[in-house]
């Protein structure tokens, strides 16, 4: 299945809620807009940093349509978060969102329920047998989920079926992702999921990054991955440098609580969150705020 287009810095976008916890359909499609605007043409909408486990369905399905609403105008492309840890759930909330026009699904390794190789391999494959018209994005994230697809998984579902086209690597394991890339179908593309691996794994041979730093500065994220991608790792370099203090500080508690308070002073959102996640503390918030200064000069 050809994906030409997924390539580059795709954001891991935040949503905005109001006080009562409604979303704030006005402030995402602006803040959707902005992304595009700022040169970042892959969004992902209710993915982890979209805290679209404490959504329920029809509003993950409205923010997803959102999202397609602005990618057709602008000209960019949707990978809509899907998984769940229910084989079944996901496959009907996949085809849910494909039918919203999204562009692939983002389907995140099956959580709490720990399932063994065997079972992350039939998890898959009956999702990717079930929409086969959908490009398939996994997404490995060990520390949320508890569970590891090891590059051997990975490299079987890429081998196994062609809408299964990419990855998106959050173990932090160099070797597995390395694995990965060396031997990997020549079409299957390999997403750093941490901003700060971007630049690394770029010289191995990844394909993009799946951002949550170009929620607050998308235009200097999406260059950052374009250089890097090019080659070009003097420029690539400077900008990874002046972004990774944002890089790490977005992580100094459960994310993306420092992301919404970092957007809040930008003036870009209200500082909502969803229960059990909780706004950041006050020495959480005096870090951040000296890292803006550094970083975005505010």
């Amino acid at each position: 299945m050809k994906t030409d287009w997924m390539r580059g810095c795709a954001t891991a976008l935040v949503t905005p809620f109001h006080k009562d916890g409604s979303i704030d359909d006005d402030c995402f499609v602006k803040l959707v807009e902005r992304q595009v605007k700022g040169g970042v043409k892959l969004l992902v909408p209710c993915g982890t940093t979209g805290e679209s486990v404490t959504m329920n369905e029809a509003e993950r399905l409205h923010v997803i349509s959102l999202t397609v609403g602005v990618a057709k105008r602008l000209g960019a492309h949707v990978i809509a978060g899907t998984g769940s840890n229910s084989t079944s759930a996901t496959i009907d909330f996949t085809r849910k969102a494909r039918e919203a026009g999204a562009d692939a699904a983002l389907i995140v390794a099956p959580y709490y329920n720990k399932p063994t190789q065997d079972g992350m391999f039939a998890h898959f494959s009956e999702i990717a047998k079930s929409v086969k018209d959908l490009p398939i994005m996994l997404y490995n994230v060990p520390s949320r989920t508890a569970s590891n697809i090891t590059a051997q998984t990975t490299l079987r579902l890429a081998e196994t079926h062609s809408n299964i086209v990419a990855t998106k690597e959050a173990s932090g394991d160099f070797s597995q992702v390395m694995h990965i890339l060396a031997n990997r179908p020549r079409e299957f593309k390999v997403f750093s999921g941490d901003d700060a691996s971007t630049l690394p794994l770029a010289v191995l041979g990844a394909d993009g990054l799946v951002s949550v730093c170009a929620n607050e500065m998308p235009r200097e994220t999406a260059r950052m991955v374009v250089h890097s991608l090019n080659g070009s790792f003097h420029f690539a370099r400077k900008l990874h440098y002046k972004l990774l203090p944002l890089m790490e500080a977005n992580f100094a508690e459960s994310s993306p609580a420092p992301c919404k308070f970092v957007m809040k002073e930008m003036g870009l959102l209200e500082e909502n969150l969803r229960l059990p996640l909780v706004p950041v503390t006050v020495e959480t918030r005096a870090r951040l705020k000296a890292v803006m200064k550094g970083v975005i000069g505010k």
